[in-house]
């Protein structure tokens, strides 16, 4: 018995360029005049010719909450979709496809902006880390610069440009070159060159891009790409995870792209914060009952990049009712609250990680009982660091500290 022919696509996704009409292979053009609704933005549509015949429907705002109705209110019809260059990077085929499935749609992209500007830059598109900020915020930039590093980032409009500048200077990468590449495979192209430092072009065209070679200032804090940042990076009250403790309890929860972490006791949001900066996939919520203490971790998440960060104002465990299930918890305040690790054991699925940090002998006692239980890694963590002692150097202990690390299997057992 022969398989069965697919169904075929309710949807065809045409992605254009700046370069309008002319610029679409026969197999776009063609998808268009069949189709009896277009939908796009204005810019999109502006584009087509009067050959294209079929009813032009703009998208509404917000977006994507209105794509299911919008699909729904022609159903049966032949519809196509317009979308600016590839329209599954950064485009309307992802709102789409969760839509409709991939198989209800057809697409047929087009260059996209960021292969554009690889191409006018010389540059290596598989070592260009691409930050968008269409739609999301411009602190999440932060988490990408370092030094000698190569961006291209996506422009919300004319304006992000000097954003992106000033930006750059509040961070310390004032130095760094920036290039903005307008129109790209269009008639109007046009490139802009300069510093962050010394940007004072005029708002341009609203469809750029920005390339920027980073460059850090001389005096500016260095912040590294793992685990461990500068305790001076975070603003705190001295609730901090310090930052040879912090390296190894994040060695500990091991971060994969696309996990989420449970920060209970958040403090200054260090755990929670360099979690995130291990992938841009990654998700955390941090848990602190102080609102004060909260609103820093919402400070210095968005300091450093991370501003997608969750902070939840509460007391464990009953703050933990209605968060997300985690791969992984960090226990770092409250561990003698009745009920807290049951309740963050127990959330945990098979495979996710607990750990749990404590400078005092009554948690220490609960670790150790949790240890005996469930197995695991307990470990010591003593850090020293060398001081003046009178014209010599001596060292001074910090508080060790105390961490138990497992992983729940199936059976809710360690091993």
């Amino acid at each position: 018995m022969s398989p069965a022919s697919p169904a075929t696509p309710a949807v065809t996704v045409v992605g254009i360029g700046a370069d309008g009409w002319e610029g679409l292979p026969a197999v776009s053009q063609n998808a268009l005049i069949d189709a009896e609704v277009v939908v796009g933005g204005p810019r999109q549509l502006e584009l087509l010719p009067d050959v294209c015949a079929g009813e032009r429907v703009g998208w509404p705002s917000p977006l994507r909450p209105a794509v299911p109705g919008l699909l729904a209110a022609h159903a049966g019809r032949r519809i196509a979709v317009l979308a600016s260059g590839d329209p599954v990077f950064y485009g309307i085929g992802r709102a789409l496809t969760e839509v409709l499935g991939a198989d209800a749609l057809h697409v047929l992209p087009h260059p996209s902006s960021v292969s554009y500007a690889c191409a006018r830059l010389g540059w290596p598109l598989e070592d260009t880390e691409v930050v968008t900020l269409v739609g999301r915020p411009l602190a999440q930039l932060g988490a990408a610069l370092h030094d000698g590093r190569r961006l291209l980032v996506l422009s919300a409009g004319a304006a992000t440009p000097a954003e992106v500048a000033d930006f750059l200077r509040e961070q310390g990468f004032g130095p760094s070159r920036m290039r903005v590449l307008e129109q790209l495979g269009g008639e109007r192209e046009a490139q802009a060159d300069g510093t962050a430092e010394g940007w004072e072009r005029p708002a341009g065209d609203p469809l750029n891009v920005i390339a920027l070679d980073c460059r850090r200032a001389p005096r500016a804090l260095r912040l590294g790409a793992v685990p461990g940042l500068p305790d001076a990076a975070y603003e705190h009250d001295g609730q901090l995870t310090k930052r040879h403790v912090r390296a190894a309890t994040l060695g500990a929860l091991a971060p994969a792209p696309g996990e989420t972490l449970w920060d209970i006791g958040g403090g200054s949001g260090s755990i929670a914060v360099e979690w995130m900066r291990t992938h841009r996939s990654c998700r955390a919520v941090s848990v602190e009952r102080d609102p004060v203490r909260a609103d820093r971790i919402a400070h210095n998440a968005e300091k450093l990049g991370v501003p997608a960060l969750r902070v939840v104002t509460g007391a464990a465990p009953a703050a933990l009712a209605q968060l997300p299930t985690p791969d992984a918890v960090f226990i770092g305040g409250g561990l003698t609250v009745p009920g807290l690790v049951e309740a963050c054991w127990a959330a945990l699925p098979a495979g996710g990680r607990l750990v749990a940090n404590t400078v005092t002998l009554e948690s220490e006692a609960l670790l150790a009982d949790w240890y005996r239980r469930h197995g695991g890694e307990l470990v010591r963590l003593a850090v020293a660091h060398a001081v003046p002692v009178g014209g010599f150097t001596g060292w001074r202990q910090a508080m060790p500290v105390t961490q138990w690390a497992a992983t729940k299997s199936g059976s809710g057992e360690e091993r």
